[in-house]
């Protein structure tokens, strides 16, 4: 057993308390010079345990047993050996002593106990912690198991790795076993050699001229001879595929694409085979910057030839899409120097391309123009989605005075089946739709499943929060019954006496047969419309489809919930139609010089537009004769925006579509959008830091400027990076290393008012986990000798003994106060009474001894004594003189004190009155 204490230098304390003591002992001179020694020997040993337990001392009390922990590798590398490991450990810990104690820990992404210490020897059957196989983290293994062997105990490690690291760094770890009596072993489990092929290299020119062949350069690794697929694609679509035989080892392919596009373009190489161990390695990405001729994208709700003839008149590059047929990754826009949504409302597009194009538009300066028609703006559905974001007007309409009454009764289905995203989708829907009505306007809500729920009584709107929160309120039900709620609907709006009432049912279910062409020919007598909404393949698509046809209003058929919020928009606006202003006019130019050049000759008269409201930093260049605007720009992060209210087919514009200046209007229009930016000119470099990717810009001109960057991935999500100057000209850029395609985005400023953007495109490829690597035994050799470890050959010596002591440590500060305290009473009543009252026991011990010892023989004297004397009688007269004689006496005594010389006084007298008794 010995004593450890956490603060030995505390015990420096004793020289100032040995002081004091001396000190006491000189100055104090009333004490008894006896009781004086032993109060100042109290007070040192009662100082001595106080400073003895400031020092926290510990008692370490031997422990038998050993610590084993197993450090289990779960990555991806180690695939298939898992049996073998879990057959090892079971068999070592059948072969512990029964104080022997064990735990387990496993390690990949990051590291988790799979078993905590115990002395238990039952068998593991299964790994079951989720620790992520895309790395190796030996490091937080290594910290995780040292840190279960409690302090003060040896210890050992036993892992199973093939020793790839490919996160952290073990032998720091390592090394802080030493200080820990912490042994480290490892045992050589190599994962499975499967068949496999691996793509580890695929380089594309990084700038290209169109009509150019790009050659393009691909090496795979591979376990075994085999036939491999090559596959290519740009941006997405695939452009070449080609069997090849690929042999063990290291392969090298080329191939050669001619290039006839301009932009940026995203290059993916796979390679395919039969019986592959790994998926993740099969796929890499490049990034080619296209120059030439500028290309715009046009999505058009209708066909119309006339932009698009317009512009290829201009030399400029059109493609044309249908909202369906947009890309759904970040790469399908920036090939585009602008996009154009010609007339084409947004309920045929996902939230996910809206969000897409928002980032393109904000942080890699593709342009945007949005034109006027019955599917474009407020009519299209656009409120509140990211495409009004970026545009330089608002869809609702401020300030009107003039609108017609509305009444809209929503009814929403709220089955069990419209449970998750449905439900969630379908009550934002409604709330942006009473964002759009006004105070006026009346509102009513009906949730339904077997029966229907009166959200929101149908009335006008007083209180836009409270409304929208009791509908964000809405939970899921149970079955399905349209008709019901249906009715009551139109019950509602039938007495109302409003200029446009309308309804809006969405359900995903299926209905009872009822009387429905009867409820909506009562509803037509008092000028109610009805659209419908199907949620998924299960709705009853026949039925809402005509009920839609017979209520004189539309059927959406949603495939994709996300355009649920715009739907709901747009009927909302359908149902006023004051959207519309169909009155001919003549525009009037406001004085910016870049427009007013091609109004010269005059301006040409106007059909009509779309009302919407300018932004608040918006320029308005042309506006209506009811201030409203007909064009709008501004800038929105690095594009720059513009919003024409008219139409392109001539329908709305007019006079505008024969006009003379009408391609040179477009042309400008267009070209005004397109980004600045350059090829980014800096050296590019990723590679791999502690988990993180690493991304390093080094420029030729050796300048110290500010640099702005921002990287976003394919899906259009903005990563988080960390930027830093590390030397005149050189950049790093931190963000997480998730594999995939990105794009960046270089902002530097180089003066007050100056800068240049500059974009480009990187890939991270898949994790090194999945390269194909053999056993590193020099890196797990060099770990265990850190510590002195060894590869270990069989299951039992896990279990042997650990060079070293163990203890358990059992503070003792406790007791230490304790004591003191205890002691310190004694001191205390030392002080206060002294010795006298132990003296004077021990005086009354010693008298009552003798008087006992003395009283027999006293009496034995005095008996012998009456024996021999003669005996003298005395009459009764007589011993009654005496008797008062000697009462006599005892009154005329006086009163003495208690000092040494009265109680000798004291004894005398007695002594002589007793030899005048016997004389008498």
């Amino acid at each position: 057993m010995h004593i450890d204490v956490k603060y030995p230098i505390l015990f420096l304390l004793i020289i100032p308390v040995i002081f004091v003591l001396i000190l006491f002992y000189r100055k104090s001179n009333r004490i008894n010079s006896l009781e004086k020694k032993w109060i100042v020997l109290l007070r040192a040993f009662i100082f001595s345990l106080l400073i003895f337990a400031l020092t926290l001392p510990e008692m370490l009390l031997p422990i038998k047993g050993e610590n084993v922990i197993f450090l289990v590798d779960r990555s991806a590398s180690m695939k298939g050996s898992e049996e073998q490991i879990l057959t090892w450990i079971n068999k070592s810990v059948q072969s512990k002593n029964r104080m022997d104690s064990y735990a387990i820990v496993a390690t990949g992404n990051h590291a988790a106990v799979e078993q905590s210490l115990t002395k238990m020897g039952d068998p593991i059957q299964e790994f079951s912690t989720q620790v992520g196989g895309d790395n190796t983290n030996i490091e937080q293994g290594i910290q995780l198991a040292s840190a279960l062997i409690p302090n003060h105990q040896k210890g050992r490690i036993i892992l199973f790795s093939d020793g790839n690291e490919t996160n952290g760094k073990a032998i720091e770890a390592a090394k802080l076993l030493k200080h820990q009596n912490i042994e480290l072993d490892y045992v050589d489990v190599s994962g499975e050699s499967d068949s496999d092929v691996a793509l580890t290299e695929f380089k594309a020119p990084a700038s290209l001229y169109q009509g150019e062949k790009a050659q393009l350069k691909l090496i795979a690794n591979s376990t075994t001879n085999k036939a491999a697929n090559v596959r290519i694609s740009l941006n997405n679509r695939e452009i070449m595929k080609k069997q090849v035989e690929v042999n063990k080892g290291e392969n090298e392919f080329t191939f050669s694409h001619e290039v006839d596009e301009t932009g940026m373009f995203v290059y993916k190489a796979e390679i395919i085979a039969d019986d592959e161990a790994y998926l993740e390695n099969n796929e890499l990405f490049a990034v080619s910057n296209v120059k030439g001729i500028p290309k715009v994208l046009i999505v058009q709700g209708e066909s119309n030839d006339q932009l698009s003839n317009i512009l290829r008149s201009s030399n400029i590059q059109v493609d044309l899409l249908t909202a369906k047929q947009l890309p759904t990754t970040l790469s399908g826009y920036l090939p585009y120097q602008s996009i154009i949504f010609d007339n084409v409302d947004a309920t045929s597009i996902g939230e996910k391309q809206m969000k897409i194009i928002e980032k393109a538009v904000k942080e890699f300066g593709v342009g945007f123009v949005m034109t006027g028609g019955e599917n474009s703006f407020g009519l299209g559905g656009y409120f509140k989605t990211p495409i009004e974001k970026l545009l330089p007007v608002t869809m609702d309409i401020k300030g009107k005075k003039k609108m017609p009454t509305l009444g809209l009764v929503i009814v929403m289905d709220r089955s069990g089946s419209m449970s998750g995203q449905k439900l969630s989708l379908a009550k934002e829907a409604a709330a942006r739709s009473v964002e759009l009505m006004r105070e006026e306007d009346t509102l009513g809500f009906i949730a339904f499943d077997d029966r229907p729920w009166v959200i929101v009584e149908t009335a006008p709107i007083r209180d836009k929060k409270k409304v929208m929160k009791k509908i964000r309120s809405v939970t899921e039900g149970g079955g399905t019954e349209i008709y019901t709620s249906l009715k009551m609907a139109y019950d509602e709006l039938m007495p109302l006496k409003l200029q446009r009432k309308h309804i809006i049912l969405l359900t995903d279910g299926q209905s009872s047969n009822a009387d429905y062409e009867t409820l909506i020919e009562e509803g037509k007598k008092e000028n109610i419309t009805i659209s419908t909404v199907a949620l998924g393949q299960d709705a009853d698509i026949r039925l809402l489809e005509s009920l839609a046809e017979y209520g004189s209003g539309r059927f959406y058929n949603v495939t994709d919930s996300t355009v649920i919020p715009s739907i709901l928009s747009r009927e909302t606006v359908m149902a006023s139609r004051t959207y519309i202003e169909d009155n001919p006019f003549y525009p009037v130019i406001q004085p910016y010089p870049d427009w007013l050049k091609h109004f010269k000759n005059g301006v040409p008269q106007m059909n009509a537009y779309i009302a919407v409201t300018p932004k608040q930093n918006a320029q308005v260049s042309v506006v209506s004769e009811k201030e409203d605007p007909i064009l709008a720009e501004w800038q929105y992060g690095l594009g720059k925006t513009i919003a024409y209210t008219s139409d392109t087919s001539g329908k709305w514009a007019g006079d505008w579509a024969r006009w003379n200046e009408w391609p040179n209007f477009w042309s400008h229009l267009i070209t005004k959008t397109f980004p600045s930016y350059e090829n980014i000119p800096y050296d590019m470099r990723v590679t791999e830091e502690n988990g993180k990717a690493l991304l390093q810009l080094k420029s030729n001109e050796a300048a110290i400027l500010p640099l702005e960057a921002v990287v976003v991935s394919q899906s259009g999500n903005e990563m988080n990076v960390q930027t830093k100057m590390v030397a005149p000209g050189e950049y790093e850029l931190k963000m997480e290393d998730t594999p995939g395609m990105y794009f960046l985005m270089v902002k530097q400023h180089t003066g007050e008012e100056t800068e240049q953007v500059f974009q480009t495109g990187f890939t991270i490829p898949y994790s090194k986990e999945y390269l194909l690597k053999e056993v590193n035994q020099p890196f797990l050799k060099d770990l265990a000798g850190v510590v002195n470890g060894k590869e270990l050959e069989n299951e039992p010596a896990a279990f042997s003994p650990i060079i070293g002591e163990s203890y358990h440590r059992r503070p003792i500060t406790e007791w230490l106060l304790l004591t003191a305290f205890l002691v310190f009473f004694i001191e205390i009543a030392l002080r206060r009474f002294g010795f006298q009252p132990l003296i004077k026991l021990k005086n009354r011990n010693v008298k009552d001894k003798q008087e006992t010892t003395v009283k027999p023989i006293q009496i034995l004297i005095n008996t012998k004594k009456q024996k021999s004397r003669p005996k003298i009688v005395l009459n009764s007269r007589t011993e009654e003189k005496q008797t008062e004689k000697r009462h006599k006496e005892k009154k005329e005594v006086k009163p003495h004190s208690k000092t040494e010389g009265s109680d000798q006084e004291d004894r005398m007298q007695r002594l002589l009155n007793a030899k005048k008794g016997k004389r008498r």
